[in-house]
C-alpha cells in the first residue's frame, strides 16, 4: 500500500452547482504538490444531486475515498469521519466551496512539517454590502469566544485546519459537537493541551453564487448558546 503524506478531508453537503467547479481548483493544487496525497470525501446526506455529482466526479481516481453517510449529521461528524478514514501524516480539511483558496494548502501543510501540532486559518475578508452581516457576526463570535473561554485565537470557525495526525485524533475523540461549534471544541481541547498551534492570515472571498449553509442569525444565537455551556466542560477538562 502506497505511504500517504498528506490527506484532505472534504465535507460535502447541497454543494450546487458550483461544486464540480471548485473541485477542479482543489485538484489542480494538489496534483501539484510534491507529496502522496489522498482525499477523503464525506457526503453528508445532500438533498440536492452533490452525492451523485461526486460519485461521477471522483470514477476511478485511486487517491480518493467517499464515506457516504445514511442520515445527515453535521460539519464536525462528517470531519472527524474523514479524519478517521484518512492515512495520511499531515490531515485536515477545508470547505469544498472554496472561499478560503486551496492555494493556501500547501503553507499549511508547511506549517505541520515545521513543527506545529495544527494550524488554523484566520480569516481577513474581503468585504462588500452582501457579506457585511457574515463579517460582523463572525467578529463578535470572535471577541465572545475570547472573552467567556479565554482563549487565544482570532478566529476558530474558519472551515481550513490542518494537522498531525495524532493530534487530529486526540482532539475528535473528545470533541463532541456534530455541527459547526465541533471547531470551537477541537481549538478549545488543542489549547488546554498545549499543543504548538499556527494561526495563518487568509482571505476570504464570499461566493455570491452559492447559497451557504449557514444562517447568520439562527446559527450565531445557536453558537452563543453552546458557547456558554462549554464554558463549565472547558473549565473541567
Amino acid at each position: 500500500m502506497t505511504k500517504v503524506d498528506f490527506s484532505l478531508i472534504l465535507a460535502c453537503y447541497n454543494e450546487g452547482p458550483t461544486f464540480t467547479k471548485s473541485l477542479d481548483k482543489i485538484f489542480d493544487v494538489l496534483k501539484g504538490l510534491k507529496i502522496n496525497w489522498e482525499v477523503v470525501f464525506v457526503e453528508d446526506k445532500s438533498t440536492d444531486n452533490t452525492r451523485e455529482v461526486l460519485n461521477k466526479y471522483v470514477g476511478g481516481r485511486k487517491n480518493c475515498t467517499i464515506v457516504l453517510h445514511a442520515k445527515n449529521q453535521g460539519r464536525g461528524r462528517a470531519v472527524a469521519d474523514g479524519i478517521l478514514k484518512s492515512r495520511g501524516k499531515i490531515c485536515g480539511f477545508m470547505d469544498v466551496d472554496c472561499e478560503i483558496s486551496p492555494t493556501y494548502l500547501p503553507v499549511f501543510i508547511s506549517e505541520i512539517k515545521d513543527g506545529s501540532e495544527m494550524a488554523i486559518a484566520t480569516r481577513y475578508y474581503d468585504v462588500h454590502l452582501r457579506s457585511i452581516v457574515r463579517v460582523l457576526a463572525s467578529r463578535v463570535y470572535s471577541l465572545l469566544m475570547r472573552l467567556v473561554l479565554n482563549l487565544p485565537f482570532k478566529d476558530t470557525e474558519a472551515g481550513f485546519k490542518f494537522f498531525k495526525r495524532d493530534a487530529a485524533l486526540s482532539l475528535i475523540n473528545r470533541a463532541h459537537d456534530h455541527g459547526w461549534f465541533w471547531d470551537t471544541e477541537i481549538c478549545a481541547i488543542a489549547d488546554h493541551d498545549r499543543m504548538k498551534i499556527t494561526q495563518v492570515p487568509v482571505l476570504f472571498v464570499k461566493m455570491s453564487n452559492k447559497k451557504s449553509t449557514v444562517h447568520v442569525v439562527s446559527d450565531s444565537w445557536d453558537y452563543a448558546l453552546k458557547l456558554w455551556q462549554f464554558r463549565k466542560k472547558y473549565k473541567n477538562l
